[in-house]
This record gives C-alpha cells, structure tokens and sequence, in this order.
C-alpha cells in the first residue's frame, strides 16, 4: 500500500513538473517578443551566412553581391515605386487566381469525397494533377491561350492549385470517424444537412491543410508564369526577375527575390498561420493558457 502512495505521489509531482515547465510570458508584449525573437535570430544566421559566402570569394560581387548593397537597391526600387507596383499586379494576380483554383478544388473534393463513383474514376486522377510540375503545363496553355498570356497563367495555376484542395477535403472526409457520421443520421442530419453540418466541419483541419498547400502550388505557378509569359508591358515581380536576368543586374535580382520569400512567408504567417491557428482552437488542439 505504501509503495503505492508512493508511485502515487511521484507521478502527481511528475504531472506537476510538466504543467509548470517553462514559464509562460504573461503581458502580449513578451508573448509578441517569444514568438518573434527566434525568427530574428534565424534571419541574422541567414544574412551571416550569405555574407561569409561572399567573403569567400565564390563569386565576384557583380555576380553575387552582399546582403548590404542588395538591401540598398532594394529600398532604392521602393522609393521609385517601380517595385512595389510589380508587387501589387503579382499580389493581385496570385489571390485572384486562388480564389478561381478554391472554388474549383472545393466543388472537386466535395464531389469526389461524396460520390464512390466519381472517387474510383477520377479520385486518382486529381492526385495525378497534383504531382505534375506546374512548369510542365505551360506549353500547353500557351498553345490553348496564346491570345491572352493571363489565361494562360491562370490555367496553369488551378491546376497547380486546384488539387491541392480538393485533395485537403477528401483526406479530412476519409478520416473522419464513421460514428460522427451515424450519430448524424440519428440526429435528422442527412443528405446537404450532413454534409454542411458534420462533414465539412469535421473535414475542415485537412481542408486548412490543404488550403495551405493550394496557396504554395498557386505562388510557385504564378511566379513561374511570369518568367516565361510575357503579358503586354505589366510590370510585375516575375516580369522583373527576367530583365535583371537578361541585364545581368545581380542586385536587383537578389532585391526581387528578396521581396518574393518575404511575400511567401507574411502570407503563410497572417493568413493561413492564423486560419490555422484558429482551427485548431475550435478543435481543442491548442493549450488556451499558454495562447
């Protein structure tokens, strides 16, 4: 018996240690700071790196030029506005375009979840569509749309990005418990009522996963796009990567690419990284103490 009570008591103190771990910040100020002072570390470790690569004579600077001339010419292009109009007509393309290669993917994995049909016939076909490189399509959609470079672009990015969602919504439907599903039957949730009120619900973590997924697909789409299709005389990030190639202008090469990662990352961080976040609160994932 005692040595019951002891096991007893060492896992209680055990339980305790893991509950106190590290202390939590308490003020939103030193929560912003936990969560912001490693990337800044890791941002400094980059920026060291890239510049020791440059110490070390790799590459002549012309070709390869430090983080400090590079972020020179990069707010240069800022203030002349020429940037950051090439970074409104890519922003407005890429949530365009993902918003036709959402509604599409949606409408897809609902429709392939849903029928046995449809899954056996075209189910595979989608994760197909998925693994394709985006810049494999764009002969052909330079073939189908050589009138009009935007609809090529588009085409290239639903289909980068369309799968990528659709197949988010049919793995959440595949996991969820064949339980929910009946004790939404007994409920009177059948048929559109199932499908608004537990499926999608219970779908929607792999759903945001695949959200997220679609978004990279579509970016990476788009940027390509802008490479290789010439759209009139737009100036856009893609269009801009091309001239400082053809120009041998390494710096702003570097300052484009630059803004690109930047955009990448603040998109995944205040858009999906919240969604997500938010998700995985309404599902309990998340230790609301610590938040």
């Amino acid at each position: 018996m005692a040595t019951d009570e002891l096991s007893l008591a060492r896992l209680e103190s055990g339980l305790d240690a893991l509950e106190l771990g590290e202390p939590r910040p308490t003020t939103r100020g030193a929560r912003i700071w936990a969560a912001t002072w490693p990337k800044l570390v890791a941002i400094g470790i980059v920026l060291l790196v890239w510049q020791v690569v440059v110490w070390s004579g790799w590459r002549p600077t012309y070709v390869f030029p430090g983080p400090a001339p590079t972020f020179s010419r990069l707010w240069r292009d800022l203030l002349h506005g020429t940037l950051l109009d090439a970074m409104l007509v890519t922003m407005r393309r890429a949530f365009g375009d993902f918003a036709v290669a959402l509604v599409i993917g949606v409408v897809l994995g609902v429709a392939v979840a849903r029928s046995r049909v449809l899954r056996s016939g075209i189910g595979s076909m989608v994760t197909g569509l998925q693994t394709m490189p985006s810049i494999a399509w764009f002969p052909l959609a330079l073939l189908l749309f050589q009138s009009s470079s935007e609809r090529a672009v588009l085409f290239v990015v639903v289909l980068g990005a369309a799968p990528s969602v659709a197949n988010g919504i049919v793995g959440g439907v595949d996991h969820i418990p064949p339980i929910l599903l009946r004790a939404g039957k007994v409920l009177g949730a059948r048929g559109f009522a199932s499908l608004r009120h537990v499926v999608l619900p219970a779908a929607l973590p792999s759903f945001v996963s695949g959200l997220k997924q679609g978004w990279a697909f579509a970016w990476r789409s788009l940027l390509a796009g802008e490479l290789l299709v010439t759209i009139g005389h737009v100036n856009s990030l893609g269009s801009r990567l091309n001239f400082a190639r053809e120009q041998a202008d390494a710096e702003g090469l570097l300052a484009t690419m630059v803004v690109i990662f930047v955009i990448g990352v603040v998109a995944d961080a205040l858009i999906f990284g919240r969604l997500e976040l938010v998700v995985r609160r309404r599902y309990g994932l998340v230790d609301t103490a610590s938040a």
